[in-house]
């Protein structure tokens, strides 16, 4: 048996309702641009309170324009249904190694949030529990769901990744393409009943699965009492971590200040002469302050390798301690590794932020042993690439 299963009823792009998940954008501003660009877009499903039409609504107010939205586009053609499927997925672009993976349904009961908890499917990183519970209205509203939670197989990851290679290879003209804003183009292909699908369920399903991208969504798939949930499952050879930055709005105390609490908790700070860049190893963060750049080796505590994870460092050492701010607080905005470092410090110069909080990327090695050690990660510390496409595929919820 496998935790992995078709979609029962799955809605299948025609083209053009492709979009980054809601979860994707420092600013948003970007959001409600894109889905005015193209009002197909499913972003305009997944957040319909940044509708150019909607804005000054709540989302939940603004949850009926959602509806509206996805009956509008099963309706004209946007999406055409299919039954009992899975999809293969693969990821292109110049210069870089295609990435893969499969759309399927997984079984909620299999996620699994500490060593004594058991399951196949391991949820890693605490959330923000109103993000969890807008995803459960929505999901409620729709009775659909558009956004994937990825999935790593890192049982028999370099076997699905062969197998999936070959089926696409194989698999002739895609059902739809979609291209995204850094120029990859998704390509998805159905799979019906069959040996073949069997074999994709079972070596999707056959160890244990990560979750790489979608902690809120998994979580919001357990509070509202779904019992399997969207998700792309894909390999370690298809994925890669890039930093997952801090920008703070408004100090609670000014730039010095904030320096000499540091330094008066045993941190190491030195002045950056030139631009301020993400650290390209673990140990120090780098810091832009308004006129000056600081490089910041924040003191161990004890405790294992989670706790010393630079991004548990920041999040407890210089948000908490320093700036007296939780982590949840709307001054600060968790920005991924798309916007590079000079669009953070370039907030900074500008005055629209007054703190950039540049992290190294946490590596393979310590995301992995803190997984199997079925412990949670730091809110918002692995930014995963390439990010499985909302929108391709739609997995209807049985009512």
């Amino acid at each position: 048996m496998t935790v992995v299963h078709p979609i029962a009823r799955a809605w299948i792009t025609t083209g053009g309702t492709g979009a980054q998940n809601y979860d994707e954008f420092a600013d948003d501003a970007e959001i409600t641009a894109i889905i005015e660009a193209n009002p197909h877009s499913a972003l305009g499903i997944e957040m319909p309170h940044r509708a150019p039409g909607s804005l000054g609504r709540s989302f939940l107010d603004a949850l009926p324009d959602a509806v509206a939205r996805l009956t509008e586009a099963k309706a004209d053609g946007s999406y055409t249904p299919a039954e009992q499927v899975v999809v293969l997925y693969r990821i292109t672009a110049p210069g870089e190694e295609p990435a893969y993976g499969l759309f399927a349904m997984v079984e909620t009961d299999q996620i699994s949030t500490r060593a004594d908890e058991p399951g196949l499917v391991i949820r890693n990183e605490d959330v923000f529990i109103a993000k969890v519970r807008e995803r459960v209205a929505l999901a409620e509203s729709l009775g659909h769901l558009l956004s994937p939670v990825l999935l790593l197989q890192t049982g028999r990851g370099a076997e699905l990744h062969e197998v999936l290679a070959d089926a696409t290879e194989a698999a002739g003209a895609p059902a739809a393409t979609d291209l995204d804003q850094a120029g990859r183009t998704h390509a998805i292909w159905l799979v019906g009943p069959g040996p073949q699908q069997d074999e994709l369920t079972r070596l999707a399903g056959g160890g244990e699965l990560v979750v790489a991208d979608g902690n809120h969504r998994s979580l919001a798939a357990q509070t509202g009492g779904l019992s399997r949930f969207l998700a792309v499952v894909t390999t370690p050879r298809s994925v890669a971590i890039q930093p997952y930055n801090r920008l703070v709005s408004e100090l609670t105390t000014s730039g010095d200040e904030l320096v000499e609490r540091l330094r008066a908790a045993g941190a190491e700070v030195t002045p950056i002469a030139g631009p301020v860049e993400v650290p390209a190893t673990g140990g120090t963060v780098h810091l832009r302050l308004a006129g000056q750049g600081y490089a910041v080796r924040l003191p161990r505590v004890a405790g294992d390798r989670l706790e010393n994870l630079d991004h548990a460092l920041v999040e407890r050492l210089l948000l908490r301690d320093a700036l007296g701010l939780d982590p949840g607080d709307k001054r600060i905005t968790y920005v991924g590794g798309d916007y590079p470092a000079s669009w953070l410090t370039g907030e900074v110069d500008s005055g629209r932020a007054e703190l950039a909080v540049l992290i190294a990327p946490v590596t393979v090695d310590d995301f992995v042993a803190v997984n199997l050690a079925r412990e949670k990660m730091p809110r918002k510390s692995t930014w995963f690439t390439p990010k499985a496409r909302g929108g391709l595929v739609v997995a209807e919820l049985p009512r």
